[in-house]
């Protein structure tokens, strides 16, 4: 791609976005600009802006988006009780789309040619950033260094580093890729790429071992307003503290750790280890809320529809029409669901315990078997004979065709 003068870097401050930038600079003879979004990963932000000056960035942006990302993407998908392949609580596939709209964003304000990201060609992350850009902005290019680029190595990459005056981390690398943001972390590579391998305990981060975990339970309650948590233990607070305290509790209990073989979009099958502590915990409360507010039939057609979300969120297609019809449902039927609920954190297991709605549908006197049952039973014989008439008739039907052979 010729003619590009200005680019935005996707930048981490890892040795892979750190080459890229200084490569950039050497393939295009163009003026690189390096962003870094905060999601509440703990990295050293003021450090990573200081080495993106050092290798040559003319301008660093770094934005703290962690409220952004909950309230704007995290929730939305809780809501949605988005969970790909049934295990996967989609942190990575969240941040992504936030991501790519500042780099949009930020190549708009400045002017820039293209935006640039670090993946590789045969992961998901790839096509979540591509495709965002060319949804928000098609006029903008995008560039991929480490589909392009000759370097087939981490070796080669470290020797362009150092050949460049650029900054290597001095400690042994670990074999693991990780991602992480406040929603959860992925681990994969290393031992991992073996399915009959158990991960080892060094591949973990924010959870504990559950053999670890204390001998006693740790009980903790959840308030939800329309579907969104805003109260944990009775204390209201905002989404980004909710999560933090409850990644730290749940972690602290083993709750959260997924061992998953996935499909990924490009069609190849991953390994992936998630750590998912406050993830875990929201989606079975709110799930355990759901029963008490949501009607039989919305309850099952939304669980069509969560797989469709998550399916959505995975693929990079945040910004797809049907994902915002599907927000516009969830948002319409969470209505009501508002209450408490409680859960009990041990040795890995988050068990729900107890929920309670101002807006229950669950009725006590018609549930119970004890006396006060409000029930008519009686009607229950008419019901069953208009239930089951359509199987009755066929019945008689395949009954007669059989005498007739």
């Amino acid at each position: 791609m010729e003619g590009i003068k200005k680019i935005v870097l996707a930048y981490s401050g890892g040795l892979d976005t750190s080459v890229i930038l200084k490569w950039l600079q050497e393939r295009y003879g163009a003026e690189v600009i390096a962003f870094t979004a905060d999601l509440g990963q703990g990295d050293d932000l003021e450090r990573i802006r200081e080495k993106a000056v050092k290798i040559g960035a003319s301008k660093v942006y770094v934005e703290d988006l962690r409220e952004e990302f909950v309230y704007k993407y995290v929730f939305p998908a809780l809501k949605a009780g988005a969970v790909y392949e049934s295990k996967y609580m989609l942190a990575t596939a969240l941040g992504r789309p936030l991501i790519a709209k500042k780099l949009v964003e930020i190549a708009e304000a400045e002017g820039a040619d293209a935006v640039a990201h670090g993946c590789t060609g045969k992961g998901n992350d790839q096509v979540r950033f591509e495709v965002t850009v060319s949804a928000l902005n098609p006029d903008l290019k995008v560039l991929a260094p480490v589909r392009e680029w000759e370097m087939g190595s981490r070796e080669e990459e470290i020797e362009y580093a150092l050949e460049h005056g650029i900054p290597v981390d001095a400690t042994k690398k670990s074999p693991y890729s990780v991602d992480l943001n406040l929603w959860g972390r992925s681990i994969e590579c290393g031992v991992l790429e073996d399915p009959w391998i158990e991960p080892p305990e060094e591949v973990y981060r924010l959870t504990i071992s559950p053999e670890a975990a204390p001998d006693k339970p740790t009980y903790v309650e959840v308030d939800f307003h329309e579907g969104i948590p805003v109260a944990l233990n009775g204390r209201e607070m905002d989404g980004v503290k909710l999560i933090e305290e409850l990644n730290e509790i749940a972690g602290k209990n083993g709750v959260g750790r997924v061992d998953l073989v996935e499909n990924r979009l490009v069609g190849i099958k991953s390994r992936e280890i998630y750590e998912c502590p406050a993830a875990t915990v929201l989606f079975t409360a709110l799930r355990g809320l759901e029963e008490l507010t949501i009607d039989r039939e919305t309850r099952h057609f939304k669980g069509m529809l969560s797989e469709r979300y998550a399916e959505l969120v995975y693929y990079g297609l945040w910004y797809h029409p049907l994902r915002e019809a599907i927000d516009s449902f969830m948002n319409s039927i969470h209505r009501s669901t508002t209450g408490t609920v409680r859960l009990k954190l041990y040795k890995g297991n988050c068990i729900l315990v107890g929920r309670r709605s101002p807006n229950s549908l669950y009725d006590y006197s018609l549930a119970t078997y004890d006396r006060g049952d409000m029930f008519d039973h009686k009607a229950a014989n008419g019901f069953i004979k208009l239930w089951g008439l359509p199987l009755k008739i066929k019945a008689m039907v395949d009954s007669r065709s059989k005498k007739n052979l």
